[in-house]
């Protein structure tokens, strides 16, 4: 199992600086959000953007600064592999840093947000989920290095499908609609967003779906109601569906206006909870 030892985002314009004079003893991954920042990696210089992942082994020597004047947006969780046994991941068992260009980074990035969440409101067990959910990210970034990397049309042809979905979330968008836009069959414009996502075209969806819910919830004062119909969803249980797992688990969000609101851990990548009581969900 891996052990984290610390998680943390740094962001915004501020300097940053960080140094490893003496040879780490630890593993550090490194996703980029957005933005530039700039690594010496045992000498080699590295300019990380957004989506690129750089994951350092033990045994190196590296140091990293901001870019003046550009802001930038990076997680980085430094863990250990355990104790004895075999590598988890032959990325793990490696000696040599790796810097990739991930096409799952939004999935990632999703993954992080929630890890440094975790890791900063010291909840319990914290350090278990986030253990599991950077052995997810890890296994999903060796998958994608097994393939190799992607070639410079089919990152374009993601870029033109991801944008496309970024705008017409809100609506039912299909295989057709996107073959439209890169011009390809609707059949090899689905296998071509899974392989430069990682994610189906539903899936991706949903996720912009539920962060712009999530930000609904804690920005304004609209009901669940309002804000399922607002995204698309007919029926506003689709936030509060039963689960034989958590059948009773429901997330506290706070409104604009104070007013609390219990919603699923769906919303946040957890199983769903339990329905909304009525005077939560404006029915």
């Amino acid at each position: 199992m891996l052990q984290i030892e610390n998680i943390r985002r740094d962001a915004g314009t501020m300097p940053w600086f960080e140094e490893v004079e003496r040879e780490a003893d630890s593993w550090s991954f490194i996703l980029m959000g957005y933005g530039k920042c700039v690594y010496w990696v045992q000498g080699e210089k590295m300019l990380l953007e957004k989506g690129d992942v750089l994951l350092l082994p033990p045994g190196v020597t590296y140091y990293g600064k901001s870019i003046p004047s550009l802001t930038h947006e990076k997680y980085v969780t430094t863990f250990s592999s355990g104790a004895g046994g075999a590598s988890p991941l032959p990325l793990l068992a490696s000696d040599q840093p790796l810097r990739w260009r991930c096409a799952a980074w939004e999935l990632l990035l999703a993954r992080a947000q929630t890890m440094a969440q975790e890791w900063a409101e010291g909840a319990p067990y914290a350090g278990v989920l986030c253990s599991a959910l950077l052995l997810e990210s890890l296994t999903r970034l060796n998958r994608e290095y097994d393939k190799g990397p992607h070639t410079a049309l089919l990152h374009r042809q993601g870029e033109l499908m991801t944008a496309y979905l970024r705008n017409h979330y809100r609506e039912k968008v299909t295989k057709e609609d996107l073959a439209a836009v890169i011009g390809r069959s609707p059949g090899h414009a689905a296998v071509l967003f899974r392989e430069a996502t990682g994610q189906t075209i539903s899936e991706y969806t949903h996720g912009l779906r539920m962060k712009t819910a999530v930000y609904l919830l804690r920005h304004s004062d609209l009901t669940v109601a309002d804000i399922a119909e607002q995204l698309g969803y007919c029926d506003p249980s689709f936030f509060t569906a039963p689960s034989s797992v958590l059948p009773a688990c429901l997330l506290r969000i706070t409104s604009r206006s104070g007013k609390p609101r219990f919603v699923s851990p769906c919303l946040f990548h957890y199983p769903p909870a339990a329905h909304l009581p009525a005077e939560f969900t404006g029915s």
